[in-house]
């Protein structure tokens, strides 16, 4: 009897000395740490919007079904209308040491840019013409300063360094007697560069000039104090604080001059018409309220961005950080060479991170990045750089987790996908019968040119609902507009089984351009609509 019980006693004292060692529980621990990962999302956007708070959407649903009146009219519940109104302007004035009479509510900054913009253009000229302006400016400011340019205004670019922070020296030399407004940012949106904006006015005072600055990402990130920095005209966003989207605000300055750009009403004080969205501007002002709060964590933040730059320095040495010292307590800005960034993003968002490229994924032609090409990256390097924004509610675990999803990827365990660049889908690849071309553009992007003969239509919403229609024996070839949406498909695909999967690098739109002779021939025939009979979906 103890001669059969001998095998199991002795298999059973393996099995409790291989428990009780040490390496058991360790890889147990990472086992059980990576299945929980894989479960988190971890949002690093945060620089192109933020998450409503709690308070701020119980605010806004109490407006709107409390306080319906026309702030406008004389009965109680526009007069209580009013009062919503106007307590709201006095907590956003709060938040920048403004007073009251100096914030005019708009529908967002980009509109608040225009109005700075166009509005000082038609009062100073043509007795004036040249505006100073930094070339890292937002997109509604760069893109109304060409405009101006185009009907005749002088706008010259203020020298940056690699980090975007202006040569003040070189500011000041530009200053002529025809110079009537700077333009400079306080905060950049991309790389997170801090400007002096103090010491900019400064500069204009002493000139009797005026100053327009961007304050979108400054507010709820830095202190701004309004009463002792003299800046002229600033913009402001509700959502980049934890507000609601389509309000914002522009701060001018009393006595500085700024021509009525909206007819048609008395409402904010006869300079923008139109009926108030209290509801919004109540939920601005709320945000406001969470400023002090979201300022004493700007330390714990920074913490937290530089112990992920460091992580990721050490999982990539060769890393290039954007980001200069003097920042933005949440931004950070990276170009990992080699790594073509929508490839990095769509296994980042695949695993639940959201992050921003580096290079402007809304253009059709995927042109690199402004800001990135100002301070002195090439094309190739801004397509290699993304952006990550943190938030005061950012949290260790989240850091953690966003660690170990780039090592996995650095590290090639979340498989790959193969990026073909325009030069290279040529008319060889185009005859290989086991091609199977999945075209993800929308459907405004088809309306301005056709698909490669053959393609598969879709959009990046529904693809999903066919996946049963994509075959797995076939040689896989994602297309989209302007080559960002793509590689998140592909990705997706390869996650699901897909062994042959590729995708068109900076997409369709440079693809065409490239090889126009080729595009003439292997296009529009023969497409098929997968959406036809299919249901909306979402990756």
């Amino acid at each position: 009897m103890q001669s059969l019980l001998e095998p199991i006693v002795k298999r059973k004292d393996r099995l409790r000395e291989w428990f009780s060692k040490d390496s058991f529980f360790q890889a147990l621990k990472t086992a059980v740490a990576d299945f929980t990962r894989r479960r988190r999302e971890v949002y690093l956007d945060n620089n192109a919007t933020t998450p409503i708070l709690p308070t701020v959407a119980a605010r806004m649903n109490e407006v709107l079904t409390r306080n319906y009146g026309n702030p406008s009219s004389l009965y109680r519940q526009a007069l209580e209308a009013s009062a919503v109104l106007e307590d709201a302007r006095r907590t956003v004035a709060g938040a920048m040491h403004a007073d009251i009479e100096e914030i005019i509510f708009t529908s967002c900054a980009t509109e608040a840019n225009n109005t700075v913009l166009k509005g000082l253009a038609d009062h100073f000229y043509p007795e004036k013409k040249r505006i100073l302006a930094l070339p890292v400016e937002h997109p509604s400011v760069i893109q109304t300063l060409h405009y101006l340019a185009g009907k005749g205004l002088d706008v010259v670019w203020i020298p940056v360094d690699r980090f975007g922070n202006a040569d003040l020296a070189q500011l000041e030399a530009l200053i002529d007697d025809q110079t009537f407004l700077i333009v400079t940012m306080y905060a950049n949106n991309e790389i997170g560069t801090i400007q002096d904006l103090t010491r900019i006015c400064e500069i204009a005072q002493k000139h009797g000039v005026l100053v327009f600055s961007d304050c979108v990402q400054a507010l709820g990130k830095v202190p701004l104090d309004f009463a002792s920095c003299r800046v002229d005209y600033a913009s402001f966003s509700a959502h980049k604080i934890h507000g609601p989207k389509g309000i914002g605000a522009l701060y001018v300055r009393k006595g500085r001059p700024i021509p009525i750009f909206m007819h048609g009403g008395h409402q904010e004080r006869g300079f923008r018409a139109g009926t108030e969205s209290i509801h919004n501007i109540a939920g601005f002002a709320q945000a406001c309220r969470h400023i002090t709060d979201s300022l004493k964590k700007a330390e714990q933040v920074q913490t937290l961005k530089r112990g992920l730059a460091d992580a990721l320095q050490a999982a990539k040495p060769d890393l290039q950080i954007n980001t200069p010292a003097n920042s933005l307590p949440n931004t950070l800005n990276l170009t990992f060479p080699d790594v073509y960034n929508a490839e990095l993003i769509a296994a980042l968002d695949y695993y639940g991170i959201a992050a921003a490229a580096g290079s402007a994924c809304s253009t059709p032609d995927n042109k690199p990045s402004h800001v990135l090409s100002a301070i002195g990256l090439s094309d190739t390097q801004a397509r290699q750089t993304i952006r990550l924004s943190l938030s005061e509610h950012t949290s260790k675990a989240d850091i953690d987790y966003a660690t170990w999803v780039f090592r996995e990827f650095f590290s090639g365990s979340f498989g790959s996908t193969t990026a073909l660049w325009p030069g290279q889908l040529n008319q060889s690849m185009l005859d290989d019968p086991d091609l199977f071309i999945l075209d993800i553009r929308f459907w405004y992007d088809r309306l301005l040119f056709s698909s490669i003969s053959g393609s598969y239509e879709s959009s990046l919403l529904t693809f999903k609902n066919h996946l049963d229609r994509i075959p797995a024996d076939k040689n896989i070839l994602v297309i989209c507009q302007g080559g960002f949406y793509s590689p998140m498909v592909a990705f997706f695909l390869r996650s699901k089984g897909y062994q042959r999967v590729s995708y068109l690098a900076s997409g369709l739109h440079a693809w065409k351009t490239a090889n126009p002779d080729l595009f003439a021939r292997a296009c529009g025939e023969n497409i098929h609509n997968l959406d036809a009979e299919g249901e909306s979906g979402v990756i």
